[in-house]
């Protein structure tokens, strides 16, 4: 492996806290940064074995239900920190919400206020989850990516707040 992608890099950093499994790492890459970045079940199951045989993580304990705990290796750390170092390029927003209502003209009014609705009651759910991290955050990294968080919340509910009935 030559170069990692984000996802790689994103779960060898949640490793740096220590060894988990495939179904931890989805759960703490959607605590931690879920707001901004995604990733994804598949994702994770995909990555990890490539990693492992990359020798940037090593296979962990055995754990419960056949579930296979990693950890990071000495070179996964210095990929890692590697790719922390070298240029991010541009961001890619990939919004179902928001590609929806792109093509949402192809709704009846009722649908349209269906989907507004529907969005805006999670997109409130997800910024309190946000406005609460940005509370607890424990440094001034974490702090200010949780505040990106709230703000990109609050941006998409002044979207949804701009449509016309």
């Amino acid at each position: 492996m030559t170069e990692l992608n984000a996802t790689s890099a994103a779960l060898l950093g949640l490793l740096h806290e220590g060894p988990k499994t495939g179904g931890q790492l989805v759960a703490a890459a959607t605590e931690r940064f879920g707001g901004f970045f995604s990733v994804t079940r598949s994702q994770v199951y995909r990555e990890l074995p490539a990693l492992t045989d990359a020798g940037l993580l090593r296979l962990g304990k055995q754990g419960p239900r056949s579930s296979q705990q990693y950890a990071i290796t000495a070179a996964g750390k210095r990929a890692f920190k590697s790719w922390l170092n070298t240029e991010p390029g541009p961001d890619n927003v990939r919004s179902p919400l928001i590609l929806r209502l792109v093509h949402s003209g192809s709704l009846t009014p009722k649908q349209r206020a269906g989907l507004v609705e529907a969005a805006r009651g999670q997109y409130a759910v997800k910024m309190d989850e946000a406005k609460n991290a940005a509370k607890t955050a424990g440094d001034p990294y974490e702090k200010a990516a949780a505040d990106f968080t709230v703000a990109y919340n609050r941006a998409i509910i002044k979207l949804l707040d701009a449509i016309p009935d």
